[in-house]
């Protein structure tokens, strides 16, 4: 016999339930509107839809480094600009 298929050292699952992974919102008061507005902010942070968007099609390497030059030059410009605005130039 195989005895290879089976892991006999794995540790028991317990009967209580896990508590699942991801973003939770509670709503107050039946204010739905407020937890909406919460959920979107918490989903916006998490960076989740960037993510399923970035994956939905293929993007070739140079693109990517392409993307992301553009976006370090951004927020150096934007830096500048803050830089500028603070110093009164």
């Amino acid at each position: 016999m195989n005895d290879r298929k089976y892991n006999n050292n794995r540790p028991q699952r317990s009967s209580e339930p896990r508590e699942k992974a991801g973003l939770r919102v509670e709503v107050r008061n039946g204010d739905l509107t407020k937890a909406m507005r919460i959920f979107k902010k918490k989903v916006q942070e998490s960076g989740i839809l960037q993510e399923v968007r970035a994956r939905e099609a293929y993007e070739k390497p140079t693109t990517k480094r392409k993307k992301a030059k553009a976006a370090a030059k951004a927020r150096w410009k934007k830096q500048l600009r803050k830089m500028e605005q603070d110093r009164g130039y």
